[in-house]
Protein backbone atom coordinates (compact mmCIF):
# COMPACT_ATOMS: atom_id res chain seq x y z
CA UNK A 1 0.00 0.00 0.00
CA UNK A 2 0.94 3.66 -0.04
CA UNK A 3 2.66 5.26 2.92
CA UNK A 4 0.01 7.86 3.65
CA UNK A 5 -0.47 7.23 7.34
CA UNK A 6 2.16 8.47 9.80
CA UNK A 7 4.28 5.60 11.06
CA UNK A 8 2.45 2.94 9.11
CA UNK A 9 3.04 1.61 5.62
CA UNK A 10 0.41 -1.07 5.14
CA UNK A 11 -3.32 -1.35 5.11
CA UNK A 12 -3.82 1.43 2.57
CA UNK A 13 -3.97 0.48 -1.09
CA UNK A 14 -3.60 3.59 -3.19
CA UNK A 15 -5.96 4.04 -6.11
CA UNK A 16 -5.76 7.02 -8.45
CA UNK A 17 -7.68 7.56 -11.67
CA UNK A 18 -5.71 8.00 -14.91
CA UNK A 19 -8.41 10.38 -16.11
CA UNK A 20 -9.47 12.40 -13.03
CA UNK A 21 -10.91 15.18 -15.17
CA UNK A 22 -13.46 12.74 -16.62
CA UNK A 23 -14.27 11.12 -13.27
CA UNK A 24 -13.56 13.66 -10.50
CA UNK A 25 -15.59 11.72 -7.95
CA UNK A 26 -13.07 8.88 -8.07
CA UNK A 27 -9.85 10.80 -8.77
CA UNK A 28 -8.70 9.24 -5.48
CA UNK A 29 -10.40 6.00 -4.47
CA UNK A 30 -8.12 4.44 -1.86
CA UNK A 31 -8.93 1.08 -0.29
CA UNK A 32 -8.23 0.22 3.35
CA UNK A 33 -7.88 -3.16 5.07
CA UNK A 34 -9.10 -3.82 8.61
CA UNK A 35 -7.86 -7.02 10.25
CA UNK A 36 -10.65 -9.36 11.38
CA UNK A 37 -11.16 -10.34 15.02
CA UNK A 38 -10.56 -13.90 16.19
CA UNK A 39 -12.81 -16.31 14.29
CA UNK A 40 -14.51 -13.36 12.63
CA UNK A 41 -16.93 -12.84 15.52
CA UNK A 42 -17.99 -9.20 15.34
CA UNK A 43 -19.96 -7.21 17.87
CA UNK A 44 -22.77 -5.22 16.30
CA UNK A 45 -21.71 -2.01 18.06
CA UNK A 46 -18.25 -2.29 16.44
CA UNK A 47 -19.73 -2.88 12.97
CA UNK A 48 -22.12 0.04 13.46
CA UNK A 49 -19.28 2.35 14.54
CA UNK A 50 -17.12 1.21 11.62
CA UNK A 51 -20.00 1.80 9.19
CA UNK A 52 -20.58 5.28 10.63
CA UNK A 53 -16.88 6.13 10.37
CA UNK A 54 -16.66 4.88 6.79
CA UNK A 55 -19.81 6.70 5.74
CA UNK A 56 -18.36 9.91 7.23
CA UNK A 57 -14.77 9.59 5.92
CA UNK A 58 -15.16 7.30 2.89
CA UNK A 59 -17.64 5.97 0.37
CA UNK A 60 -19.59 3.85 2.86
CA UNK A 61 -18.96 0.73 0.74
CA UNK A 62 -17.65 -2.41 2.52
CA UNK A 63 -16.38 -5.72 1.22
CA UNK A 64 -16.66 -8.17 4.08
CA UNK A 65 -13.76 -10.63 4.12
CA UNK A 66 -11.98 -10.03 0.87
CA UNK A 67 -9.29 -12.39 -0.38
CA UNK A 68 -7.12 -11.64 2.68
CA UNK A 69 -9.92 -12.26 5.19
CA UNK A 70 -9.96 -8.60 6.19
CA UNK A 71 -12.82 -6.13 6.02
CA UNK A 72 -12.15 -4.07 2.90
CA UNK A 73 -13.23 -0.41 3.02
CA UNK A 74 -13.58 0.86 -0.54
CA UNK A 75 -13.07 4.46 -1.58
CA UNK A 76 -11.65 7.45 0.24
CA UNK A 77 -9.43 10.42 -0.62
CA UNK A 78 -5.83 10.98 0.45
CA UNK A 79 -6.75 13.78 2.88
CA UNK A 80 -8.87 11.35 4.91
CA UNK A 81 -6.14 8.72 5.52
CA UNK A 82 -4.66 10.27 8.68
CA UNK A 83 -8.05 11.04 10.26
CA UNK A 84 -9.26 7.50 9.49
CA UNK A 85 -6.17 5.97 11.11
CA UNK A 86 -6.60 8.20 14.16
CA UNK A 87 -10.30 7.35 14.52
CA UNK A 88 -9.65 3.63 14.03
CA UNK A 89 -6.91 3.46 16.66
CA UNK A 90 -8.33 5.94 19.20
CA UNK A 91 -12.11 5.60 18.88
CA UNK A 92 -12.56 2.00 17.71
CA UNK A 93 -9.42 0.50 19.31
CA UNK A 94 -8.70 -1.20 15.98
CA UNK A 95 -5.49 -1.27 13.96
CA UNK A 96 -5.46 -0.50 10.26
CA UNK A 97 -4.27 -3.22 7.90
CA UNK A 98 -3.58 -6.88 8.10
CA UNK A 99 -0.37 -8.59 9.01
CA UNK A 100 3.00 -7.50 7.66
CA UNK A 101 4.77 -8.52 4.47
CA UNK A 102 6.40 -11.55 6.14
CA UNK A 103 3.03 -13.23 6.68
CA UNK A 104 -0.16 -12.50 4.82
CA UNK A 105 -3.28 -12.16 6.94
CA UNK A 106 -3.76 -15.62 8.41
CA UNK A 107 -7.11 -17.25 8.96
CA UNK A 108 -7.97 -20.04 11.36
CA UNK A 109 -10.78 -22.38 12.25
CA UNK A 110 -13.09 -21.34 15.06
CA UNK A 111 -11.38 -23.80 17.40
CA UNK A 112 -12.63 -23.66 20.99
CA UNK A 113 -15.44 -21.31 20.00
CA UNK A 114 -17.38 -24.19 18.40
CA UNK A 115 -15.38 -27.38 18.77
CA UNK A 116 -15.33 -29.09 22.14
CA UNK A 117 -12.50 -31.36 20.95
CA UNK A 118 -10.08 -28.58 19.95
CA UNK A 119 -6.50 -29.63 20.77
CA UNK A 120 -5.18 -26.09 21.04
CA UNK A 121 -6.35 -22.49 20.83
CA UNK A 122 -6.25 -21.78 17.09
CA UNK A 123 -7.48 -18.22 17.55
CA UNK A 124 -4.66 -17.44 19.98
CA UNK A 125 -2.09 -18.89 17.55
CA UNK A 126 -3.54 -16.84 14.69
CA UNK A 127 -3.47 -13.70 16.84
CA UNK A 128 0.12 -14.28 18.01
CA UNK A 129 1.36 -14.93 14.47
CA UNK A 130 -0.37 -11.78 13.23
CA UNK A 131 1.10 -9.66 16.03
CA UNK A 132 4.59 -11.11 15.61
CA UNK A 133 4.85 -10.80 11.84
Amino acid sequence: GIVGVFGYGGGVIGRYSDVPEKFPGVAHFHTLRVNQPASKFYKTDFLRALADLWEYRGSGIFNMHGSTGDIILLGTVTEQLEPIFFDMTHELDQDLGGSGSNLRTPSCCVGKARCEWACYDTQELCYELTMHY
